[in-house]
């Protein structure tokens, strides 16, 4: 092994708070550009027609599924790897990378057999407009025929953020989103010589952003990432290895998939009232992204930092990681909340928010901005728990939230014919899943964490 491998990792030396701040910078910076080409990408789709902008919001569940599985495995990658490099098992530690470009070859052909076999019944099981239909398979099957780069993307740059290298990850992550922000109109309306080709247009900039992220994440792990060495010839597949990135991985998995069936639920309890409230939630879903995707970008950059000190024994290096990146994500929070409690109106305007839809709109952002506060608890609790081996707590966390508590509650709310009232379900699911959240927490710092470096 070289010997810049032996050399002590900045996870297990760096002052925490400095530590967790320069490791989840980058992260937060490249999701927040991620967040801007969706809506980017909504703004151009738009602009051909209404049934052109409903067939690519109608993919998002499949689209946000291949995201899932691709973050999920990420995760399990990511907390092995670094876990493994903290307890200084560098073999181990090169097996495991190795398996992150097997499994993402092994994800891209399940979605590739989804691609053609499943795009158009998905669409027909929605709706009957034909328009819709049509367009809405050639985007998906494209998407997901093409999705090689978005899998070892993805998977490439866990692999830096397990190093600590996550201003690496942030150039492949940044390069594939500016991608995708020039080609979008460049496609789909027909530039430089290049056909009009519309929705499928957009599709194909999607995709060239991925595979231009990919190529750059996997020339950086190369040439940059010395830490670790992919090893792809002679590769045989561990089966009891993939069982444990997968046991930490499908709580993940489960966790982003989840965001589906809840918003596919909403929108249906809220098509109930009118569809502009439809159209304020979905609103609401691209300018929550501007708060949430750093807080994310904190949770992928503190997992690693939380994996290496505890394969290193290192309980006060671990505590101080969990208490930092609390207080870190409250804060990211807190703006948030002031942004939606003081200016939802100029929010709303951004989308050309009819007089309507401020009406339900502006009460709608108060309200669902009150679980900020408790989410960031929750989502820095959900990395400590992820990075412990102990993701499953992380998805029940998600389902209750989610499932168990959200959804029904929306429901019995909407039975008062006040709309308003609906979004009041949001606060009190965050509730639920916080105090959930303690017990775990609880659990888990007598079992685990008070533990740590006395074995």
């Amino acid at each position: 092994m070289q010997q810049e491998a032996r050399v002590e990792n900045k996870m297990g030396v760096m002052p925490v708070t400095k530590l967790i701040i320069t490791m989840s910078l980058p992260i937060m910076a490249s999701m927040l550009v991620q967040a801007l080409y969706n809506i980017v990408d909504s703004v151009f789709v738009a602009q051909i027609s209404e049934n052109a902008l409903t067939a690519v919001s109608m993919a998002f569940p499949i689209q946000n599924l291949m995201i899932a599985v691709a973050t999920g495995t990420g995760v399990g990658i990511n907390a092995l790897l670094s876990r493994n490099l903290g307890a200084k098992n560098y073999e181990k530690a090169n097996e495991i990378a190795s398996h992150a470009i097997f499994l993402a070859a092994a994800s891209y052909l399940v979605f590739l057999a989804i691609g053609i076999f499943g795009s158009e019944a998905f669409f027909r099981s929605q709706t009957d407009i034909e328009e819709i239909i049509v367009q809405g398979t050639e985007y998906i099957r494209i998407c997901c025929c093409l999705s090689l780069g978005l899998f070892i993307s993805i998977l490439c740059e866990r692999m830096l953020q397990s190093t600590g290298k996550t201003v690496l990850s942030m150039y492949s992550q940044g390069a594939g989103a500016i991608t995708n922000i020039i080609m979008d109109p460049i496609l789909i309306f027909g530039m430089f010589g290049f056909p009009a080709m519309g929705v499928a247009g957009a599709a194909y900039a999607t995709v060239a952003g991925q595979i231009v992220s990919a190529v750059i994440s996997v020339m950086l792990n190369i040439k940059k990432n010395k830490e670790i060495e992919i090893r792809l010839k002679g590769f045989r597949p561990n089966f009891g290895l993939i069982k444990q990135i997968y046991g930490i991985g499908i709580p993940s998995i489960i966790m982003a998939s989840i965001g589906s069936i809840m918003n596919y639920g909403m929108n249906r309890i809220l098509l109930g009232f009118t569809s502009t409230a439809t159209a304020v939630f979905g609103v609401y879903f691209k300018l929550q992204s501007f708060i949430f995707m750093p807080v994310f970008g904190l949770n992928n950059g503190v997992i690693p930092v939380i994996a290496y000190n505890y394969g290193a024994g290192n309980k006060e290096r671990v505590v101080k990681a969990i208490k930092a990146s609390a207080v870190i994500a409250l804060l990211i929070m807190t703006a948030g909340v002031i942004a939606f409690q003081t200016i939802p109106d100029v929010l709303l305007k951004m989308f050309d928010a009819s007089e309507t839809m401020l009406f339900i709109g502006v009460p709608a952002l108060r309200v669902i901005s009150l679980s900020f506060i408790f989410a960031a608890v929750g989502i820095a609790c959900s990395s400590a728990f992820q990075a412990l081996g102990y993701a499953f707590y992380s998805m029940l966390m998600s389902i209750v939230r989610q499932l168990v508590v959200l959804l029904p509650v929306a429901y019995l709310l909407s039975m008062t014919g006040e709309v308003r009232l609906v979004w009041f379900a949001f606060p009190i699911a965050e509730v639920v899943a916080i105090i959930l959240c303690a017990f775990f927490m609880a659990y888990i710092y007598k079992t685990v964490i008070s533990k740590i470096g006395t074995r």
